[in-house]
């Protein structure tokens, strides 16, 4: 039988943070109290005018930018006609065939493999209201005993980034969702917490036979809240998909809803098309201008993006995996970009804050960046390190040491007689001492019994207090006992 593979596209609503609502002057901070944050324009009520919010567009155009899309000069503002209780217009302001932002493009990477996923556009609109559907259905409405609707959320500034259909496995959507949450973080437009629904994605699935070039029929499943959820949705998808196919059945091109507890898809609606929601240029809205100088600042305006940074954090030696870690927690980057220069080791310093910095500050119950740690005494201690002036272990305590404050990482070595022994001469003086007070492990040694090194080693450890630099006492012991063995 012919191999199957998935053909995905990911639909992301993202929320932008402004002060006020997309066409209107209502909060966009959505207060606790039911439709307290609601005016005649986001009700759409007679003879109300909408009016653009100029953050919200410079948001959507950094967006843009972010992704390497091309900025049009000129957008529209349509009008989505359809009926759902919590969209109180009875029509969505959107854009259609001419968006703000067009044909750009993100790189994600899943096991070392990078895939450029296309992105077709990312347009204006607004969001909806909230729909609460009571009863024991599990909040579906098909089984709701009665709905509350809240219009507080109505008309909040909502970008929509839309990919060509490039992704190939549910693993790859991941990579890509959480590759695009950073990028929004970075660039500051929203909070984008998925938990909040701030950053929402749908996920359009459809599978074909490899080899061939036809798409298959596809389902769109809607508003998945979390990474995890979008990757289980899309995986139970594909196969749900494979199956019905296999089994000579056909897919019905319909919207989709994923069921977190129970791990499947339900059908909630035959799929819309774009001719269902009888779109047509708003005429209350005029066409939307970016001027060049307005798309040169925002360029000029964007901060180093994740990318970029991760690339920057492996240059200076950090491994890949830490490198993600790092670029992707602020208090994390911010110490290791101030510790990290010329020579220092920046392997060892991204190992620090993503290992020990991070697991002490959970101990401790703190913050990182409410501890007294900072990127000196972490070059410092990498140093001391690499100077052979402290072991792996005393560093981990000088390390916890300072971030509670006790000082400097020299000073703490020095208070808890931590400090190495490093000089080559006290060393081999010691190994001397030790050679001599052992003639029988010496012998053994003579006779080609390798044993008694990690022994003598010990012995010397002893005698220095646990002070010796080990890689050093285990060199002059090799070289001492060379030439008995």
């Amino acid at each position: 039988m012919t191999a199957w593979e998935a053909v995905i596209g990911i639909e992301t609503h993202v929320e932008l943070s402004t002060k006020s609502k997309m066409f209107c002057g209502c909060p966009a901070d959505i207060p606790d109290e039911p439709n307290t944050a609601c005016c005649p324009v986001c009700l759409a009520l007679p003879g109300s005018l909408p009016v653009p919010n100029v953050k919200a567009i410079e948001g959507i155009v950094t967006i843009g930018t972010a992704l390497g899309c091309t900025i049009n000069e000129s957008s529209l503002f349509y009008r989505k006609n359809y009926f759902y209780p919590d969209l109180p217009k009875n029509y969505q302001i959107s854009q259609y065939t001419f968006p703000v932002c067009e044909f750009g493009s993100l790189i994600v990477e899943v096991q070392g493999e990078p895939t450029v996923v296309g992105i077709t556009r990312v347009h204006m609109e607004e969001d909806t209201g909230r729909s609460t559907h009571v009863g024991e259905g599990g909040g579906r409405i098909q089984d709701a005993e009665h709905t509350l609707l809240d219009f507080n959320r109505a008309g909040v500034p909502l970008v929509e980034v839309v990919t060509e259909p490039d992704i190939r496995s549910a693993e790859q959507a991941r990579a890509y969702g959480a590759e695009l949450q950073r990028i929004v973080l970075a660039l500051g437009v929203s909070d984008a917490k998925l938990e909040a629904g701030s950053m929402r994605f749908d996920a359009n699935v459809s599978v074909r036979h490899v080899g061939t070039e036809e798409l298959g029929t596809r389902t769109e499943t809607k508003n998945v809240n979390s990474l995890r959820s979008l990757q289980r949705a899309i995986e139970f998808e594909i196969d749900r998909q494979i199956a019905v196919l296999e089994d000579g059945g056909s897919i019905t091109q319909e919207t989709r809803h994923w069921n977190e507890d129970k791990g499947v898809t339900l059908s909630m609606r035959s799929k819309e098309e774009s001719e269902d929601y009888r779109y047509f240029q708003d005429p209350d809205l005029l066409p939307l201008e970016v001027s060049d100088e307005w798309q040169s600042l925002v360029r000029e305006s964007l901060p180093e993006l994740p990318a970029a940074k991760r690339a920057r954090f492996r240059a200076a030696g950090v491994e890949a995996e830490t490198a993600e870690l790092l670029a992707d927690n602020l208090e994390l980057a911010s110490l290791f970009e101030a510790a990290v220069s010329g020579d220092t080791n920046g392997k060892l310093i991204g190992n620090w804050l993503t290992g020990e910095v991070v697991a002490h500050a959970r101990r401790e119950n703190m913050l990182v960046s409410d501890s007294a740690l900072t990127g000196s005494h972490l070059s410092d201690l990498a140093e001391m390190v690499e100077e052979g002036k402290l072991s792996s272990s005393a560093a981990k305590e000088v390390l916890n040491a300072a971030m509670d404050g006790d000082g400097s990482p020299r000073d703490v070595a020095d208070a808890r007689d931590l400090l190495q022994m490093s000089d080559a001469g006290e060393i081999e003086a010691a190994v001397d001492t030790v050679l001599a007070e052992n003639p029988d492990a010496v012998a053994k040694i003579a006779q080609g019994d390798s044993k008694p090194i990690a022994f003598l080693m010990g012995q010397v450890m002893r005698h220095t207090g646990g002070k010796a630099d080990p890689s050093i006492v285990q060199r002059v012991l090799k070289d001492k006992t060379a030439g008995d063995a």
